[in-house]
């Protein structure tokens, strides 16, 4: 399959990227399978995505993601970008090929992270800390398949380092991401 003319322009042209100096939230997901690696900076202010930001590092599709996540997410509150679906993405984008659908998951999840890591960080006077960068390193046993943080077995399937669930795929047994519509790894549906 060819890419969409949508997929091109916003390969060509991306919207929003950058980084955002003293971001409200920082996202930053993975796939060591394929390398693409997604950060989103927002900024919120009355509870809506103000400013949205991306850098990635990763194939034409993955960067067409990026941007059409950011064009998507703007404008929005928090709950209704946190609705924001790799399926919603993709049809967004008119289609990716089979083999580039987890990129529209990597766009999604690096939004949703950058928002959980806001959301973690207001204390209970509404108070922001400091943004931190997720902590991604090399390690040793199994990892997750978005951020390649390794997962230990007191954290169950939950890799800690993207905070995300994760569950095995019953049709390639290989880990991803919990409630996804398909498998990043073999494209299996995943949804019963």
């Amino acid at each position: 399959m060819m890419y969409s003319d949508k997929v091109m322009d916003h390969f060509q042209n991306p919207r929003n990227v950058g980084t955002i100096e003293n971001a409200d939230g920082i996202g930053q997901v993975g796939n060591p399978v394929c390398g693409d690696m997604m950060t989103f900076y927002i900024k919120v202010k009355d509870d809506k995505l103000a400013d949205i930001k991306f850098q990635t590092f990763g194939c034409g599709a993955a960067i067409a993601v990026s941007s059409m996540v950011s064009e998507i997410a703007i404008g929005k509150t928090l709950d209704e970008a946190m609705k924001i679906t790799n399926s919603l993405v993709a049809e967004e984008l008119g289609g990716l090929p089979k083999n580039k659908l987890h990129c529209s998951n990597l766009g999604a999840d690096a939004l949703h992270a950058a928002i959980e890591n806001y959301r973690k960080r207001l204390t209970s006077r509404g108070e922001k800390a400091e943004p931190e960068a997720p902590d991604l390193h090399e390690h040793e046993g199994a990892a997750c398949p978005y951020c390649d943080g390794p997962l230990d077995e007191e954290a169950g399937e939950y890799c800690r380092a993207c905070q995300i669930e994760l569950e095995e795929c019953p049709s390639c047994g290989e880990i991803t991401k919990k409630d996804a519509d398909v498998c990043i790894h073999c494209g299996a549906p995943l949804k019963k």
